[in-house]
């Protein structure tokens, strides 16, 4: 079936309605993710200052706290705002070019293709790429691997985005052979064994060669990930902290709590499906609004012919 078309371009307003999703996207984690981001920084505070306290009784070097370029108001205000409210704005651009480039390939309603286009986005641009990396609060991550982290992120949204646009074509090439339900289930496990491969070639975050040369350090002892471990007394002989002995293997600070980062990462995936959620429903909404496509309505019911009346007995 297919719709009239009126220009092929989209109204800059149409586009930028994809702030909306920002703002929301932006209410919901000043409530929810802010508290729990307030727990890690906290956690992160007191970690620097017991490590900052053993280095010192070891004799280590203690690295100096870099310059805090942004406060924490600003951070939780101004700073998370722009960078939701940006980043939901260049989903809806994607989205809003995306269907520009495959408006006409499919027979479908606009609104359905513009909200399969979003799905596709929220599966590759984050579910599908922070299975491998996931998404942690401030006080997971070193300093000396930001970069090493930003790149292997980015590389698996890229090769995520590559695998389900390959899966949908490979769908529409078996489609005619083994009809859409069919098709649909054979690119799918073919999406998931390749990506399975990717995720196991992959390096996890706790074998970059920058952590393993920092497991003779204090706090970053070997672990699959970055999550902080309990900070210990590693070396053999015990140290005066604060007045207080440390033996040899006793635990001087816990580990982070999985609970708050259990929460974080719950509450990033509900802030990324609504932000994608409502880039869709805005997005679609209006997309059928600009291209004059009339709402769906449901057909006339045909009328059904009279039922004889029984004639009565005793009567012609």
């Amino acid at each position: 079936m297919r719709f009239p078309r009126r220009e092929e371009r989209l109204s800059p307003c149409q586009v930028s309605r994809s702030i909306i999703a920002g703002i929301l996207g932006f209410a919901f984690a000043g409530i929810f993710a802010e508290p729990v981001i307030d727990k890690a920084i906290a956690y992160e505070s007191g970690r620097d200052d017991i490590l900052a306290a053993l280095n010192k009784a070891a004799g280590r070097v203690v690295a100096a706290d870099g310059p805090e370029i942004f406060s924490r108001t600003i951070q939780s205000t101004i700073g998370i705002a722009t960078g939701i409210i940006a980043f939901s704005a260049a989903m809806g651009a994607l989205v809003a070019v995306s269907y520009l480039v495959l408006h006409g390939r499919f027979s479908v309603r606009p609104r359905n293709l513009a909200w399969m286009i979003a799905g596709l986005g929220f599966l590759g641009v984050y579910l599908v790429a922070v299975r491998k990396y996931r998404a942690n609060p401030p006080a997971i991550g070193h300093t000396f691997t930001i970069t090493t982290r930003g790149q292997l992120y980015l590389a698996m949204v890229a090769c995520s985005l590559i695998l389900l646009g390959l899966a949908v074509y490979l769908a529409r090439r078996l489609a005619p052979r083994f009809g859409w339900t069919g098709a649909v289930v054979l690119s799918a496990v073919a999406f998931l064994v390749v990506y399975g491969v990717l995720i196991g070639l992959l390096p996890s975050l706790g074998n970059l060669p920058a952590n393993v040369a920092a497991s003779d350090q204090f706090g970053y002892a070997r672990a699959a990930t970055e999550t902080p471990q309990p900070i210990v007394n590693f070396l053999s002989t015990p140290l005066t902290v604060n007045g207080k002995v440390i033996a040899p293997g006793q635990i001087v600070y816990p580990g982070f709590d999985p609970d708050v980062l259990w929460k974080f990462r719950w509450y990033s995936v509900i802030n990324q499906a609504l932000i994608w959620l409502t880039v869709a429903l805005v997005f679609g909404a209006l997309l059928e609004r600009f291209l004059g496509v009339p709402p769906r309505r449901r057909e006339p019911e045909e009328e059904s012919a009279p039922e004889p009346v029984p004639a009565v007995s005793g009567q012609p």
